[in-house]
């Protein structure tokens, strides 16, 4: 039987729909607040919501797609709920982005290259424009300076 086949699609279809949660938990401004607050520390999730203009009902359930992303653990004891980071799936993702790092990579170089060509071209007409100034004869005006009109008497 081909059942290697199935099983491989099924792993990567798994790690794609944990990165897709993952993405989607990321997506909202007050789970990555919350991810901000948790950087080293466990927190009560009444910790959590304080800083925030929104009921605790509504940061229990941001917490809750965080748990489901796998991005936060959490433990109960009793009414207490203590919540862990767990960046194990953010490393999956910015392992997902950084494969895109080969391409902006090259748009950085080339726009290197284009700035490095821009700037020759203006140096070269700054040139160009002092040895045109530099080779007028003397005495010839540039239409500054020198009023030609006469003074009325």
């Amino acid at each position: 039987m081909m059942m290697p086949l199935h099983v491989a699609t099924d792993i990567r279809d798994d790690a794609e729909t944990r990165l897709d949660a993952v993405f989607a938990a990321l997506s909202d401004p007050v789970r990555r607040a919350i991810l901000g607050h948790l950087d080293g520390s466990d927190r009560l999730v009444s910790e959590l919501a304080a800083p925030f203009d929104i009921s605790l009902q509504a940061v229990s359930k941001h917490i809750q797609v965080l748990v489901r992303a796998g991005v936060v653990t959490q433990e109960r004891s009793g009414r207490i709920s203590r919540c862990r980071l767990d960046a194990g799936p953010i490393l999956d993702a910015a392992v997902w982005i950084n494969r895109y790092s080969k391409y902006w990579q090259e748009q950085f170089d080339l726009l290197a290259l284009a700035l490095v060509d821009d700037d020759r071209k203006r140096s070269s007409k700054q040139q160009s424009g002092r040895r045109l100034r530099a080779a007028r004869p003397p005495g010839r005006s540039t239409g500054q300076g020198r009023d030609r009109r006469r003074p009325k008497p």
